[in-house]
């Protein structure tokens, strides 16, 4: 009896430390595809660099219903000639956007690297593991136990294309703790204001327009600047990344099997 007791315990303190994480997906649905054109700024010359892909799955973790997401970037021979880049990643949360599993496969130039994180929710906290294997040196570890909610980059990604931007203000700071695969770090996204942005499926969308932050030594540097779609899907139209190399560009080429009507297309 003391035994069940004990476990009704734990599955009540995990439960309500992932209902303190739960969100209402508002903006997809499984079978959800969307592709996009890559560009590299080579020495101040635009080149097409590939494609990328990503797409929402309905499965099962640990037999509860869940979504898989993928997101899949591959080079094409023009610009490997450059610089190869093969990003594979993917995670699994529930259908209430908690973060369960993520994994990043990267191989970008010489390197190649695969990032992991596993979250578990017992004793009303969020357990974190982390490993990070890169080709050729040894691999790191990281275990963390936190109060409060951590996200990895495609479930931070799923739980804002439900946020309600009505009210945001231009230069609104939206902060949020991020796995990475070797550590937990703080992430600064600002809300840049409201702009029409043309992709590569022909068409114009009123966009919302964030960017993603760091701070080195006290100073801002942009990492990723994205657009989204001003109506209820959120969709990423284009995304712009400055990168240790240089700068690239992704465009929206194509969506299938979308939640809502796409209402912020202009033309």
């Amino acid at each position: 009896m003391k035994r069940i007791i004990l476990l009704c315990l734990c599955m009540l303190a995990a439960w309500s430390v992932r209902a303190q994480y739960e969100a209402e997906n508002k903006a997809f649905k499984a079978g959800e595809r969307v592709t996009y054109d890559l560009y590299f700024n080579w020495k101040f010359v635009w080149v097409k660099a590939g494609t990328a892909e990503m797409a929402i799955h309905n499965t099962t973790y640990h037999g509860e219903p869940a979504y898989r997401t993928y997101l899949q970037t591959k080079g094409n021979k023009r610009a490997d000639f450059f610089f190869v880049m093969r990003d594979t990643l993917e995670n699994v949360m529930s259908q209430k956007l908690v973060p369960y599993f993520f994994r990043k496969g990267a191989e970008e130039g010489k390197h190649y690297t695969v990032d992991s994180v596993t979250f578990t929710y017992k004793d009303g906290k969020s357990h974190i593991r982390q490993s990070r294997h890169r080709r050729g040196r040894d691999p790191k570890f990281a275990n963390d136990v936190t109060d409060y909610c951590v996200y990895d980059m495609l479930s931070i990604l799923a739980r804002a294309r439900s946020f309600d931007p009505t009210n945001y203000r231009v230069g609104q700071k939206i902060r949020f703790p991020m796995a990475t695969g070797s550590a937990i770090e703080e992430q600064t996204l600002i809300f840049r204001g409201r702009e029409v942005v043309d992709a590569n499926d022909k068409h114009d969308y009123r966009c919302l327009k964030f960017s993603l932050v760091e701070y080195k030594d006290g100073k801002e540097k942009e990492v990723i600047t994205f657009f989204i779609t001003d109506d209820a899907n959120h969709l990423p139209v284009r995304l712009d990344m400055y990168l240790n190399f240089g700068s690239a560009k992704a465009f929206l080429t194509g969506v299938h099997g979308n939640r809502h009507p796409i209402t912020s297309r202009v033309k």
